[in-house]
């Protein structure tokens, strides 16, 4: 990592936090704020690309339901907007950007239960294109039960890998979480 250029690195990488940031702009601005023109220069920022990334976000039936669509203004840090709604512009911004690898850190911790379901879906999707490695950080395990492999750590280290249904039937710290959530 220390010979990559930083401008490199971040071309290819997206992060979505929990407490997402979002800037004084609309929509559009805000999502369209994920692509780097200068590293990519045939990067192409049409709405039907922001609308694409709002689909795979779980995000456009509520963009368009609002009088501006894409042009809403999302206000100071996002104040316009509720946490499932910033969430979602978030998750979309990472999308446009078509990164290599995908950072999820707590990332559908403010979704409902069905968006959240929808959002995952649309991150498989999005996953499933090209070559794209995400990394979902979750303490809510249904976020990542599908995953192609879970590492669970402990005090700093991983104690336990494999996949839901491989961590569940070691009966390990995985399955006693997934038993605290009333996770099968």
């Amino acid at each position: 990592l220390t010979d990559l250029s930083p401008r490199l690195y971040r071309s290819k990488l997206a992060l979505v936090q929990q407490e997402p940031t979002l800037f004084p702009d609309t929509i559009r601005e805000n999502i369209k704020a994920g692509i780097d023109f200068e590293a990519d220069e045939e990067a192409v920022a049409d709405d039907s690309v922001v609308e694409a990334a709002c689909r795979a976000a779980n995000a456009w039936d509520f963009v368009s339901s609002l009088p501006q669509g894409l042009n809403t203004p999302c206000g100071h840090g996002g104040s316009q907007l509720s946490g499932g709604q910033r969430q979602r512009i978030a998750i979309a911004r990472a999308l446009v950007r078509n990164p290599v690898v995908i950072l999820l850190d707590e990332a559908t911790s403010a979704l409902d239960t069905e968006s959240e379901k929808v959002v995952q879906k649309g991150l498989l999707e999005a996953a499933g294109t090209g070559n794209r490695i995400t990394i979902a950080v979750a303490h809510r395990l249904s976020t990542i039960r599908d995953a192609d492999k879970i590492c669970v750590f402990y005090d700093g280290r991983i104690v336990e890998t494999g996949t839901h249904d491989e961590l569940i039937e070691q009966g390990g710290m995985y399955k006693k979480m997934c038993e605290a959530q009333s996770l099968d």
